[in-house]
Formats: C-alpha cells, sequence, structure tokens
C-alpha cells in the first residue's frame, strides 16, 4: 500500500523545526531515522499533511560533553552511540542496548531520539536512559524544556510530547566508573523483546552503593524497579546475595499478557535477568 499525498520539508536548524511544525497546524509529522514511521505512513495508519525530516540538522547529531553530563543529539543513530567512546566511558549500558536494537541497517538508521519518542513499551533505550536517570530535551513554540525520563513516558506510544514539540536530545548524568549491564530475552534475533533490563551499579567497600534498574516491557511504559534497587542497596558482592535481591524486579509491575507470555511469567523473567545484569554490572562472576 502506498502513503497518502503529503508535503515535505527539510529544515536546517531546530528553530526551522520548530516553525515548520507551527506551520503544519496540527497535521505535521515528524521524521528521524524512518524506522517506524515508514511502515506507519505506507500502511495508512498516519495521513500527515506535512512531513518534518531532521536529517539536515546538525545539532541534533552531535554527542557532547556538559561538565557533569553527556548530551546525545536525537538524530544520533543507535549504531553511533554505541561506538561512541564518551558513552562507552560514562553511559556504557546505553552503548548496550543501543548495540542491541534490530539489526544493522535498523541501527545505522534508526536513532535515540526516534526510539525515546514513539515509547514503544517494549524499546531497548528508554530503559537504558531510566536506569542513567537521564532526562529528554524538547524544544517547541514555547521554548525549550526538559523533562526527567521517568515523567515522558506515559503510556505505549504516548509521552509528554505538546503538539508542535520535537525531542532534541537526551541528557544523561555522567556515570564513571560505575558497573554496567543490558540483558534482553527475546524470542529470535532482531525482535522486540519479551523482557529487558538494564543496569547501573555502583561499588563500595565490598558491596553494592547503589543501584538503578531500568526495565522495558514490565508495563504501561518502561519502569524502575524500585523494590529491586532498594534491596540492592548494601548487598555484599556475592552472587547468591545479588540475585536475590535482584529477584525483587518484578514486584509491583503489572505486565502485558500476550502469546509471549504471562504477567507471571514476565515479572519472574525479570527477576531473572535482573540478576544477570547486576552481578554483570557489579563483576561478580559465576
Amino acid at each position: 500500500m502506498r502513503p497518502v499525498d503529503f508535503e515535505y520539508t527539510s529544515p536546517t536548524s531546530i528553530e526551522e523545526v520548530v516553525r515548520s511544525l507551527a506551520d503544519g497546524g496540527g497535521e505535521a509529522t515528524i521524521m528521524g531515522g524512518g524506522q517506524s514511521l515508514m511502515p506507519v505512513l505506507r500502511m495508512r495508519m498516519a495521513d500527515p499533511d506535512l512531513l518534518v525530516d531532521l536529517r539536515r540538522v546538525p545539532e541534533l547529531k552531535q554527542v557532547r560533553e556538559e561538565g557533569d553530563h553527556l548530551v546525545i543529539g536525537a538524530m544520533t543513530t543507535h549504531h553511533t552511540v554505541a561506538h561512541d567512546p564518551l558513552v562507552a566511558a560514562h553511559a556504557g549500558v546505553l552503548g548496550q542496548a543501543a548495540a542491541s536494537v534490530g539489526d544493522p541497517q535498523i541501527r545505522y538508521r534508526g536513532t535515540i531520539g526516534g526510539s525515546l519518542a514513539h515509547a514503544d513499551p517494549a524499546g531497548d533505550i528508554a530503559p537504558a536512559v531510566l536506569a542513567l536517570d537521564g532526562a529528554i530535551e524538547i524544544s517547541g513554540p514555547a521554548g525549550a524544556r526538559t523533562v526527567p525520563a521517568a515523567e515522558f513516558f506515559h503510556g505505549p506510544f504516548t509521552t509528554a510530547l505538546d503538539e508542535g514539540e520535537v525531542v532534541t536530545a537526551v541528557r544523561v548524568p555522567k556515570h564513571t566508573g560505575w558497573g554496567m549491564h543490558y540483558e534482553k530475552f527475546a524470542q529470535v534475533a532482531q525482535s522486540w523483546c519479551i523482557v529487558a533490563v538494564a543496569a547501573a551499579v555502583q561499588v563500595e567497600d565490598g558491596a553494592v552503593a547503589r543501584a538503578r534498574l531500568g526495565m522495558a516491557n514490565m508495563g504501561q511504559t518502561p519502569l524502575r524497579a524500585e523494590a529491586a534497587e532498594a534491596a540492592l542497596r548494601g548487598a555484599p558482592l556475592q552472587q547468591g546475595a545479588l540475585h536475590d535481591a535482584a529477584a525483587r524486579a518484578g514486584e509491583g509491575t503489572s505486565p502485558a499478557v500476550d502469546a509471549a507470555g504471562t504477567a507471571e511469567y514476565r515479572r519472574h523473567l525479570a527477576g531473572v535477568l535482573a540478576g544477570r545484569a547486576v552481578t554483570a554490572a557489579a563483576g561478580v562472576g559465576g
């Protein structure tokens, strides 16, 4: 099936993007890498009057340091995030999550901002950003604003973006020296995860000082595993103790029930994956 007819524009600055969206009068659609949008257009599940292509906006493709934060432009591809040395040094779990997205073709074209704005509960990028206590930078008619990742996702494919707004960057605090790991379980390679867990762990004096766990496909939005995080604080660096604490990752969640598994199965799987992610991040072998 062919998409409906639409106008096309390719701005070269964020200001031009915002003006183009305003000109679209609520009937404009943003295109980043197009990996989620193009199938929707072909199936005529979206019929925009105007398509605003972000590929020619250079400031959306930068990975840079700003003090104790990394700022990653929304149009930075998964491939770039997966191989960027700043990400590897200060936010490694985000690079690992990006490296797990789809296949090489998708990683070369798909973008980190597009993944977050799409807000699929099974997406790989959001749990890593949550584990890093990140935030989403947004620009729109009222100016620029920053929304904590924990407040950005409102439901499946629904976010805090208002009409005429666009994601411009992801901002994450540097977690230099923290151990990190991403665990993902899927039915087949390159498919959406059944459950995924991103772990960031700070170790001090032979114990876990702080742990942050982001989860995918454990509810209507990406989630933090708060019960497991609390149980992990102060846990000794012993495999059994870490697995026992991480096993609480599914507590308080309401995952979907579908052909891939029941809610009980997903809660159990979240605990298993969290245990693997935490022990790997903490450097506990076995």
